[in-house]
């Protein structure tokens, strides 16, 4: 299988070159030529298969350059009981007859990041050996939070990288901040960009793109790569868990084989719902895929009106991983619902970059509503929907999660739609304990509380243990402390790689 940029599909690689370069040198994103198809029957099978084993099933699909021997390495190394806090990976939690939760936090860092970048840097140094590569490849990352640390856990220590992680000063939880500070490694940085996720993506998105650095680097030794989901090997292993939620589903006889369901997806850069919506064009059951933002509803707005438009107030909500208002995996859907048309989608791209917004035609409009439905929530929905989901049914999420769910129930008061339902719960509620707790407790009973008390009086209230990776925070030195703006990003890179 050959992959081509969104830009211009006359580019066409490999799946390890695509991995290995994460963006296009168009500055496009690599998409599969075809997507490949799964018959009802395959999709049954996986219902019997561990996740490991569901796993391997469909990267084989996808990564035809890779030998079963390989893929499977690389699953076994990313999969496992020293990395996730339960031997299930990704399980389901049944919240009622029609609602269901995926659970996928239960690796290292407790958000649902760890599904991919566990593997990806296996797939990445696999890549590497696939194409003779012989230069320090140097991992560049914008993280509105939880990709951050993700992607230094992953990578740490890792022979033949260095990862650089860039984050908003004040656009972080502070578990999240702990979590990325004091990360050890020998070839881990970690930097505050003062501004937002959007300054900081747009600076690394510049650094890829600049033609005369990346000549640089490569004097120096040095191949940029990403682990952000711009890259295919970010966003290819997100597809396993939405093949194996379902698998679970007829498993338990929650469902019949190949009845439809639904799948709704708290997102902010659009990969996560990307993934789900790639399930459906290889052949999985899917209704409708609910896409859920928060107050920065730059999605709502564009998949109900068809204009994307990013000129508007980014707003610091209490569930940050989606502040976001470039939402960059929306290029692939793009060119996907256009039939590959990669002249306007690079227009469009353009429009966006020059003017902030871009509006695409009735066809098209048409053609991704038919697929999706979306919704938005404010932080004070966010807070009653932890207090209800918690009441009502003894079970906390975070605040990411919540607004999943509070979408899910507008998109059923709105049509009446009672097709069983997953909604992706994308991190665990430790992770954002204050704002969690706000919502479960007086403001009195927290005020003043410290991290680590406040994990302690969430682990109490709702009688689960704290994760351990979260615990053993208390103990941790800072190790990081660089900052700079959004302009001093390429002096960053330089001075960390030392380059002459």
């Amino acid at each position: 299988m050959l992959y081509q940029s969104t830009r211009d599909k006359n580019i066409l690689v490999k799946s390890a070159e695509a991995i290995k370069l994460g963006i296009s040198p168009d500055g496009g994103l690599f998409v599969p030529q075809e997507v490949p198809k799964l018959l009802s029957s395959n999709i049954i099978d996986l219902a019997n298969m561990s996740y490991n084993a569901r796993a391997v099933e469909i990267l084989k699909l996808f990564l035809t350059d890779f030998t079963s021997d390989e893929i499977k390495e690389c699953v076994n190394k990313a999969y496992n009981k020293e990395k996730f806090e339960t031997e299930n990976i990704a399980p389901i939690y049944k919240l009622t007859d029609n609602i269901y939760f995926l659970e996928l936090w239960h690796g290292p860092t407790c958000a649902f990041k760890d599904m991919a970048l566990q593997i990806l840097p296996h797939l990445l140094t696999t890549s590497a050996l696939k194409t003779g590569e012989d230069k320090e490849i140097v991992i560049l990352v914008a993280t509105s939070g939880d990709t951050g640390k993700a992607a230094l856990e992953g990578f740490k220590d890792v022979k033949g990288t260095k990862i650089i992680v860039f984050y908003p000063e004040n656009g972080v939880s502070e578990i999240q901040k702990l979590q990325m500070i004091t990360q050890e490694g020998n070839n881990v940085n970690v930097v505050a960009v003062e501004g937002n996720f959007d300054d900081a993506q747009n600076g690394v998105k510049t650094i890829f793109t600049d033609d005369e650095y990346n000549h640089l680097l490569e004097k120096n030794n040095f191949k940029l790569s990403s682990a952000n989901s711009i890259n295919w090997g970010r966003l290819v292993p997100q597809i396993i868990y939405y093949f194996s939620a379902y698998g679970d589903l007829v498993k338990n006889e929650e469902i019949k084989p190949e009845e439809k369901i639904n799948i709704v997806v708290p997102t902010g850069n659009f990969g996560n719902i990307l993934a789900a919506y790639y399930a459906r064009e290889m052949g999985l059951p899917i209704n409708k895929l609910i896409c859920a933002s928060n107050e920065n509803n730059v999605l709502t707005d564009f998949i109900k009106k068809g204009v994307y438009d990013r000129n508007r107030e980014f707003k610091t909500t209490i569930s940050p991983s989606m502040d976001i208002l470039i939402s960059s995996n929306l290029e692939r859907l793009l060119f996907e619902v256009t039939g590959h048309d990669h002249i306007r989608v690079k227009q469009w791209m353009e429009e966006l970059k020059d003017n902030g917004r871009y509006e695409i035609p009735d066809i098209t409009k048409k053609k991704i509503k038919e697929i999706f439905w979306a919704g938005y929530c404010d932080d004070q929905a966010t807070s009653q929907t932890i207090k209800d989901t918690e009441m009502n049914y003894s079970y906390v999420i975070d605040t990411h999660t919540a607004v999943g769910k509070h979408v899910y129930d507008q998109y059923v008061k709105e049509t009446g739609d009672d097709t069983k339902t997953i909604i992706a719960s994308t991190a665990s509620p430790f992770k954002f304990n204050e704002s969690v707790l706000s919502a479960l407790a007086a403001p009195e009973d927290i005020q003043g509380k410290t991290e680590f008390e406040l994990l302690e009086m969430l682990s109490q209230k709702s009688g689960s243990r704290i994760p351990k990776s979260l615990a053993e925070l208390q103990n941790k030195v800072i190790l990081h402390h660089k900052k700079c703006n959004k302009t001093e990003m390429k002096n960053i890179v330089s001075d960390v790689l030392d380059l002459k």
